[in-house]
């Protein structure tokens, strides 16, 4: 547990007052949010840069849609409005009981309750608005081709063109609704091994199922292997292979690439990593 910091447990005083803060903690630093986290009771959201305080209204009507779709799993659901403090944003987030499993621990079954959970979500006309963005900029390939491969270092250009490729080469499937960060914290089970909640949709999409299937791998691969059939399987280890799946989303539904160099000096240490 971290200690909260003044000005967080300040905003969530402001947005949620009479709530006792005398348990509350922050999450583990996250890049795009401060997270206080009030046992029981809530999390507050509180951005850390520009993009991520004009993109927290989108974000919190998204779980709205979320929750409002009887899912048989929970999400959390805005317990506030989104209200600025000074340049930051920051909204207070329902709780979700249960508990994260560690990296590599988990069944087969597991990742498939996940995967078909998120998968069946049904992707309607107004979630659709809501989480699809891909008119609003480039196409993920485009992004790569024009803004990443040129920037790699030598050695790793034709082989980063040669992996755009094989994904380019994936025959078309119909787009699911994609979580798009199904890291081991994201993810809640109960005791029992029940899931319970998915937290932190602020990536989710309209694209390839097997993009999440991929990022299941926190659980391990042989795993995914064993919990989706085969063509899914060999369409996420593609998607993988490019850049690692969790830095690939960030390409992906018109997100802006607001820092090229930043984005390489991410993946050139993945890339040496696995190859």
């Amino acid at each position: 547990m971290l200690k909260a910091a003044p000005d967080l447990l300040a905003i969530a005083s402001a947005l949620l007052p009479g709530v006792r803060l005398d348990n509350a903690f922050t999450a583990a630093d996250g890049n795009i949010h401060d997270v206080l986290l009030i046992p029981g009771v809530a999390a507050v959201r509180v951005s850390k840069r520009p993009l991520a305080a004009a993109s927290m209204p989108h974000h919190a009507e998204v779980l709205r849609h979320l929750a409002s779709a009887g899912l048989p799993f929970q999400v959390p659901e805005p317990l506030t409005p989104v209200t600025m403090f000074d340049e930051r944003a920051a909204v207070a987030v329902s709780w979700i009981d249960g508990v994260a499993l560690p990296q590599g621990v988990g069944d087969p079954s597991q990742v498939a309750e996940v995967l078909e959970a998120v998968r069946s979500v049904p992707l309607d006309d107004s979630l659709l608005a809501a989480v699809d963005g891909r008119a609003l900029g480039p196409s993920w390939s485009t992004i790569i081709a024009e803004e990443i491969l040129p920037r790699l270092p030598q050695r790793w250009q034709s082989e980063g063109r040669r992996r755009l490729d094989a994904a380019l080469a994936l025959e078309p499937v119909p787009d699911a609704l994609v979580h798009g960060d199904l890291n081991g914290a994201n993810v809640h089970w109960s005791a029992d091994g029940k899931l319970l909640g998915i937290l932190d949709w602020d990536t989710a999409m309209p694209a390839d199922p097997a993009t999440d299937a991929a990022q299941m791998a926190w659980y391990g691969w042989e795993n995914v292997r064993r919990a989706v059939p085969a063509t899914t399987y060999h369409r996420a280890r593609t998607w993988d292979a490019l850049f690692g799946v969790e830095h690939l989303v960030a390409t992906m539904n018109g997100r802006p690439m607001t820092s090229p160099d930043g984005f390489i000096s991410a993946i050139v240490p993945w890339l040496e990593a696995n190859a």
